[in-house]
């Protein structure tokens, strides 16, 4: 077995443990019905503000939820498990395992627009730590200390609730409250594998996902059919136009993959 079947294995069998865990991650998170188990916010008056559905609240409510969960599946695994810094740090976690392997595990989640498509999220800077892959700024360890980057995902269906977010509940009424989300998908796929060719909503230096749900929880992106290297260089030398006109070029040599198979002589 050669060092790159090796590292290949090591990988896949990280990714196939952690989502045989993560595939119970539903009856954690949601009712028998597909409801979200969260309804609101409690004081110690034992009054209820409801949630908006606005994606960074459930994204972060979802992360304090699954917390313990990941904790225990660390366990279960034989990984010690190491959380990032601060907020803005990458990844959300790592795992490693007893081989001293490091495995970054980045929480992302994003919601249904329709039946086959999701609005889409940020899988981390292309600029930084990952262009430069020894630096500690901004990330747990070192890029290169990484045997491989995986983002666990949730996608999920926002409801028509059309509860008055002024409105306070009382543990009584507990009931009544509708669910702002419900019905999870998780995965697991290395972040090469669900990569789109291109940012991230707005001006970040942040790389975009797939939107194809299909195509997102099975990782079949762009650079899964090339490979993990094509990926790196691709974002590694990636520019924005604001990066372009910084070093003096009148255009960026490449704005998507059919442009960078051009570029690189690939076809």
């Amino acid at each position: 077995m050669t060092n790159q079947e090796r590292k290949s294995k090591i990988k896949e069998d990280f990714r196939r443990k952690l989502l045989a865990h993560v595939e119970l991650f539903n009856s954690a998170v949601s009712t028998n019905n597909g409801d979200w188990i969260v309804k609101g916010f409690i004081d110690i008056a034992k009054n209820i503000y409801t949630i908006s559905v606005d994606t960074k609240v459930v994204s972060k409510i979802m992360e304090l939820l699954l917390f313990p969960q990941i904790c225990h599946i660390a366990e279960k695994m034989g990984c010690k498990m190491v959380l990032c810094k601060e907020q803005n740090f990458y990844p959300d976690i790592t795992f490693i395992d007893k081989n001293n392997n490091k495995f970054a595990v980045d929480l992302k989640s994003t919601y249904r627009k329709n039946e086959k498509k999701v609005n889409g999220m940020t899988l981390g800077a292309f600029t930084g730590y990952f262009r430069d892959r020894n630096s500690l700024k901004n990330i747990t360890f070192a890029y290169d200390e990484y045997i491989s980057h995986f983002v666990l995902g949730i996608i999920y269906s926002r409801t028509d609730n059309t509860e008055d977010e002024r409105k306070v509940y009382k543990l009584s009424d507990l009931h009544k409250i509708t669910s702002v989300v419900r019905d999870f998908t998780f995965f697991v796929q290395e972040k090469y594998r669900i990569a789109a060719d291109r940012p991230g909503s707005g001006n970040t230096k942040n790389i975009g996902s797939l939107t194809n749900i299909d195509k997102l929880v099975n990782g079949r992106g762009l650079f899964a059919e090339l490979s993990e290297d094509v990926f790196d260089d691709y974002w590694m030398y990636y520019l924005t136009k604001d990066m372009a006109k910084a070093i003096d070029l009148k255009k960026s040599p490449y704005k998507n993959l059919a442009e960078y198979k051009k570029y690189k002589k690939m076809e």
